[in-house]
C-alpha cells in the first residue's frame, strides 16, 4: 500500500514565487490504482473505499474503453460530497463513510454520488510519475483528462465523477473565491516539489479557512488539558466544544491558574467556573454540534458573557466578515414572514457567490426599510458619509454611488437594511451596453400568465437566432430576460434595434395580450412590453436581490423549463431561493461565460439592413 504525501499546516502562508495554488477539499483522501487486477480506491489508512462508494467504480468501468490507452494508472486524489466549485460537505461524506446497509449505499450512490477530486498523476501508461517535479506532474494529469474528455472544472452538477483539482498561480483570487464560498481552504505546493510517499512535507502547505466564535470557558479538564466553551443559548449555557491547541505556554499557564482560583466546584476530571472569561476561537465547522479543529485565538476582555450568544454564533459561523458586527440580529423584518434581521443577513451570506457577479463594477442603488416592513422605505444612490473605508466608490454625474464588489461591501449592506438592489445595464468600465434585458411586468399579479406567454414566445425567437437567454423572476410580479453581451462591442442604439424588433413582434403575434402603448389608460389588461426601459442610466433589480412586498420576494433565476402555466411568482422567496440552489444549482451559472461567445452581430446586421 502507497501511504500519501501530506501537506504542513500553516497559520501564516507566505506568498513566494515558484508556488501553485489548488483548492483544499474536506473529504477522504484517496488513491486510485486501475492495472490489469482491476480498480482499487484506498483510504490514507489503507481502507478500501469501493464497496461504501460504489457510484466511482461504476463510472470508471463505464468509461473504461477512454481508460484503457493509459492503464496502469494510478492517481491521487480527495473523494467528497462536493457542495460547490470550491466546497465540498465534510458531514455528507462521514455519513456515507459510516453507512452500513448496502442498500443505502446504492440508493444514495444513485441519489447523491460523490467525486473523486484529482490533483495528481502517479502512474501513467505504467511509467512512474512520482519523481516529476509538481507542475510537469499537473500537466500531465490535465492532458489526460482532455484526451479522455472529462471537464476540467469542478461541478457539483456535473456527470463526471472525476473531476480535476485545477492549479492556479495567483493565490489571492483563489482566496477570496474559496472564502465566498464557505470552502475549507487552499493547498500551497512549490511547483518543483516532488510527490514523497507518507511525508508530512514542507513542499506542501495546507491554510485553512477559519471561522471565529466569540464564547467563555466553563471548564476544564485536568486529565487531558482541554478547555471547554459554551455560549448563552435561550438564557442558558450551550456547550459548543473544547479547546486544547493555539495557546502559548504562558497563557495556558495563566488560564490553568485563574481557573484555579475562581473554580465554583471541582470532582475527579473537571474544574468547573462561572462564565466569566471569553475567548475567541478559530475552527472549521460545527459537525455532531461540537467545534471542529478548535485553535484558541485571542483572549476577549472587550466581552461579556452575556455577549457571547447562540445567535451570533450561527452568524460567525457562516464565515461573515470577521470585523463586521451585525447590529440587532433578532429584529423583525417582515410583517407575515417569519424573518429577522439575522436571516436576512444568513441569506445574503449564502447567496453571495451568485449574486456579487452581477453587482461588480456597477453603480448600485439600493431601497432600504431600516424598520423592515413594519417603516418607511427609501431610495439610496448616494454613499452615506458613514460608510466604512472598504466601501467603493464611483462618482458618476455628481453621485458618490457605492459599487459592491465584495462579500464586506455586501453584509454592511446587508446590516444597513438595504432590501432591494437595482444595478445599471452596463458596468463602471463599459462602453455600451453589457446585456439586453427585457422585462415584463403584467399589470397584476393575475395577469402573471401574459408574462410567461411573453417569455416564451421570446424563447422561440432567441432559439430561431441561436442566441442564449436567460430567465428570472422579477420578484414581484413579472419576468426578466436577460441576453448576455461582449462588452464594448455594442451600443444601446444597437440593442434598441432588437428590443423595438421583439416587442413588435409579440405586439403583432398576440396584439389581445401585448402593448407597445405608454398610456397606461390606453394598455388595458394587456402586458406593455417595455423596450424603451433598456437604455443607459436606466436600472433593473439584480438576480437573487429580495423585494420589499409582503411575500418576501427573491428575483430568483429560473431554468428554462420551468416556465410554463404552473409558474406561481409568490412561491420565490427567501427560504425558496437557497434551497432551490442546494438542490439544482445557479439557473444562471453560464451567464459570463455566454457573454463571449453570443453570436449578437449577425444579427444585428440582418437589423441595421431591414432599417436601412
Amino acid at each position: 500500500m502507497m501511504k500519501p504525501m501530506l501537506p504542513s499546516l500553516t497559520f501564516d502562508l507566505t506568498i513566494q514565487p515558484d508556488w501553485l495554488y489548488e483548492v483544499k477539499y474536506d473529504g477522504f483522501r484517496a488513491i486510485l490504482e486501475w492495472d490489469k487486477n482491476g480498480i482499487t480506491l484506498t483510504s490514507r489508512n489503507d481502507k478500501p473505499l469501493l464497496n461504501q462508494f460504489p457510484e466511482i467504480k461504476d463510472y470508471l468501468e463505464n468509461h473504461k474503453d477512454k481508460f484503457e490507452p493509459y492503464l496502469p494508472l494510478k492517481l491521487d486524489g480527495e473523494l467528497v460530497s462536493l457542495e460547490n466549485p470550491y466546497k465540498a460537505n465534510f458531514a455528507a461524506i462521514q455519513v456515507r463513510g459510516r453507512t452500513k446497509s448496502a442498500k443505502k449505499i446504492q440508493e444514495t450512490s444513485d441519489k447523491s454520488p460523490c467525486r473523486l477530486m484529482v490533483f495528481d498523476v502517479l502512474l501513467l501508461k505504467g511509467k512512474a510519475m512520482n519523481s516529476i517535479p509538481f507542475l510537469k506532474r499537473k500537466n500531465e494529469l490535465v492532458k489526460l483528462f482532455e484526451s479522455i474528455g472529462f471537464t476540467l472544472e469542478a461541478d457539483p452538477y456535473h456527470p463526471d465523477l472525476l473531476q480535476l483539482v485545477q492549479v492556479h498561480d495567483d493565490f489571492y483570487d483563489l482566496w477570496e473565491k474559496v472564502v465566498l464560498h464557505d470552502g475549507e481552504g487552499i493547498i500551497a505546493k512549490h511547483k518543483n516539489s516532488l510527490w514523497e510517499e507518507g511525508k508530512r512535507s514542507l513542499q506542501w502547505l495546507k491554510y485553512k479557512n477559519w471561522k471565529y466564535v466569540s464564547c467563555f470557558i466553563t471548564s476544564y479538564d485536568k486529565t487531558n488539558g482541554y478547555f471547554f466553551v459554551g455560549v448563552y443559548k435561550d438564557g442558558k449555557i450551550h456547550g459548543i466544544g473544547q479547546v486544547l491547541f493555539g495557546f502559548k505556554p504562558d497563557e495556558k499557564q495563566a488560564l490553568q491558574k485563574t481557573i484555579k482560583q475562581n473554580s465554583r466546584s471541582e470532582d475527579a476530571q473537571f474544574i468547573y467556573v462561572e462564565p466569566a472569561i471569553c475567548i475567541e476561537v478559530k475552527y472549521l465547522e460545527l459537525y455532531d454540534n461540537q467545534l471542529r479543529e478548535p485553535h484558541f485565538d485571542r483572549f476577549r476582555f472587550d466581552l461579556k458573557p452575556e455577549d457571547c450568544t447562540y445567535e451570533q454564533f450561527l452568524l460567525q459561523q457562516k464565515n461573515l466578515p470577521k470585523d463586521l458586527d451585525i447590529t440587532h440580529p433578532d429584529k423583525p423584518l417582515w410583517k407575515n414572514q417569519n424573518i429577522q434581521k439575522a436571516d436576512y443577513i444568513l441569506y445574503l451570506r449564502e447567496v453571495s457567490p451568485y449574486m456579487l457577479p452581477f453587482l461588480k463594477d456597477r453603480l448600485l442603488t439600493v431601497i432600504r426599510y431600516p424598520h423592515g416592513m413594519f417603516g418607511e422605505a427609501f431610495y439610496q444612490k448616494n454613499c452615506p458619509d458613514y460608510a466604512p473605508e472598504f466601501v467603493q466608490r464611483h462618482r458618476d454625474e455628481g453621485i458618490d454611488y457605492i459599487v459592491c464588489n465584495n462579500l464586506k461591501t455586501l453584509i454592511w449592506l446587508g446590516n444597513q437594511l438595504a432590501i432591494e438592489f437595482h444595478i445599471p445595464f452596463q458596468t463602471i468600465h463599459s462602453k455600451g451596453p453589457s446585456e439586453i434585458v427585457f422585462d415584463l411586468d403584467p399589470p397584476s399579479k393575475d395577469e402573471f400568465h401574459l408574462a410567461v406567454k411573453a417569455a416564451l414566445l421570446i424563447k422561440t425567437i432567441l432559439d430561431q437566432l441561436n442566441l442564449t437567454g436567460f430567465i428570472k423572476t422579477s420578484g414581484n410580479k413579472g419576468l426578466q430576460i436577460y441576453l448576455p453581451l461582449p462588452e464594448d462591442v455594442y451600443t444601446f442604439d444597437d440593442t434598441r434595434l432588437f428590443t423595438s424588433f421583439i416587442a413588435e413582434y409579440l405586439v403583432s403575434q398576440e396584439p389581445e395580450s401585448f402593448t407597445i402603448e405608454r398610456l397606461k389608460k390606453n394598455r388595458g389588461n394587456r402586458l406593455y412590453v417595455d423596450y424603451v426601459q433598456h437604455s443607459e442610466g436606466k436600472t433593473i433589480v439584480a438576480p437573487y436581490s429580495m423585494r420589499g412586498n409582503e411575500h418576501a420576494g427573491v428575483a430568483t433565476p429560473l431554468f428554462w423549463d420551468e416556465v410554463n402555466e404552473k409558474l406561481n411568482p409568490i412561491s420565490f422567496n427567501l427560504e425558496n431561493a437557497l434551497n432551490r440552489i442546494r438542490k439544482h444549482g445557479d439557473p444562471f451559472k453560464d451567464y459570463f461565460r455566454t457573454k463571449l461567445i453570443q453570436p449578437f452581430g449577425p444579427v444585428l446586421e440582418v437589423l441595421k439592413a431591414q432599417k436601412g
